[in-house]
């Protein structure tokens, strides 16, 4: 299959369709977008997404792979009422995620997420203790709750809210340690690193990173909760996988590239970058084609670092890709020189809310998660050939070894 980028001519002839049917494609994510470096007014179209979306309108795959392809950047797979991105904004039930960022705290997020009151989080959680990595805190925490917390299905909906303020007063008590006294969780996180002002930017980055649809920690989450599980181990689950460098780790991609550009130029850095997966996830998002607007919103927060400045102009124009929001939570890190985790430490925050909310919808759907494997071994006919022919060479050797 072609890959690369092609015209809007080419793309509309392998998919049979109208103009505005690929418009409406991109706008929903499902074909990435990008500006013509040649004639600034005319859009190139991602040939493999084009191509997939072709295949599948043509009826020549068969269902189990329409269903393979679903789990990995395809169709809807759940139904939710908790966020949407649509059109290249994010929504919290309904409502625009960056507007939202402009006013409410993550307790207040939490609340509109859970469809409840804000979440009101206990005082006197310690934190990690010594040297100890904040999220290895949270992670210990939440695997000593889930060993104890009763399982979560029918339990009702008011009391199962309950414990998740619970939960993210434990998770809390780990990455946001301090909470001795009521304050905001920005303002906790802001005081604990010492950098009081950057308390409002860290407010932003936990609304606008709270809740993303259904990612792949918010699936895992999900996934635990339909089997019952406890709310806490669902969000075990859920940090879990957002340690991962395809997630919530990305933001180290991020400081390798500056550490790259600094060391040997910019423009040097990017194009070495282009031979690895990794240093280049700073830039760009399947469902933002044309860019993520919450790294767009928190970068407008604080003044970045000119080699970061840089390193996003560059990019911009090299791969047609703006940065995305790992960029600006590594970003975030050195204008305030915060701790080499605190990218990680915001995002598990933050998104401990989304989580929670996620295993809740689960639990009150009253559905198990369970999709199908689809076998790509070898059948017994090829283990009986396989040995026939072991058994046939070995006597041949026992023979001519008689001989």
């Amino acid at each position: 299959m072609k890959s690369g980028w092609i015209t809007a001519e080419e793309a509309l002839k392998r998919l049979g369709t109208k103009p505005q049917t690929l418009y409406a494609n991109v706008s929903r994510g499902r074909i990435r977008a990008k500006a013509d470096p040649a004639e600034s007014r005319r859009s190139l179209y991602q040939a493999e997404d084009v191509a997939r979306l072709a295949e599948r309108h043509s009826g020549q795959r068969a269902s189990a792979a329409v269903a393979t392809e679903t789990i990995r950047w395809g169709e809807p797979l759940l139904p939710t009422t908790i966020s949407a991105i649509e059109d290249g904004r994010l929504y919290y039930r309904g409502r625009d995620a960056l507007e939202l960022a402009q006013h409410l705290t993550l307790e207040e997020t939490a609340g509109l997420l859970w469809d409840t009151a804000p979440a009101k989080l206990a005082e006197g959680a310690s934190g990690a203790s010594g040297n100890a990595s904040r999220v290895t805190g949270a992670l210990v925490a939440l695997a000593k709750r889930a060993a104890t917390d009763l399982p979560a299905l029918g339990r009702r909906p008011a009391v199962l809210r309950s414990e998740a303020a619970k939960i993210l007063s434990t998770v809390a008590g780990a990455l946001a340690p301090g909470g001795d006294r009521p304050r905001p969780l920005h303002q906790r996180l802001a005081d604990g690193w010492e950098r009081p002002e950057a308390a409002e930017p860290i407010r932003k980055a936990l609304v606008l990173t709270a809740e993303h649809e259904l990612n792949v920690s918010a699936f895992a989450a999900r996934v635990t909760a339909s089997s019952g599980a406890a709310l806490s181990a669902a969000v075990l689950s859920g940090l879990a996988t957002l340690t991962g460098p395809r997630h919530g780790g990305a933001w180290r991609d991020v400081t390798m590239l500056a550490a790259q550009a600094k060391a040997h130029g910019v423009r040097e850095a990017i194009s070495t970058g282009l031979s690895s997966e990794g240093l280049l996830r700073a830039f760009g998002h399947r469902l933002y084609p044309q860019g993520d607007l919450r790294a767009k919103a928190l970068m407008a927060e604080f003044e970045a670092p000119k080699l970061y400045r840089d390193l996003a102009e560059a990019g911009e124009e090299l791969l047609g890709e703006p940065i995305n929001i790992d960029f600006a939570l590594a970003s975030l890190a050195v204008a305030f020189e915060l701790p080499p985790e605190a990218p990680l430490v915001i995002f598990a925050m933050a998104r401990t809310t989304g989580w929670l909310a996620h295993a809740m919808e689960q639990v009150e759907s009253g559905e198990l998660i369970r999709p199908r494997a689809r076998y790509a071994g070898v059948d017994e006919q090829d283990v009986e050939t396989a040995g026939s022919r072991r058994s046939s060479s070995a006597h041949s050797r026992l023979s001519s070894a008689a001989r």
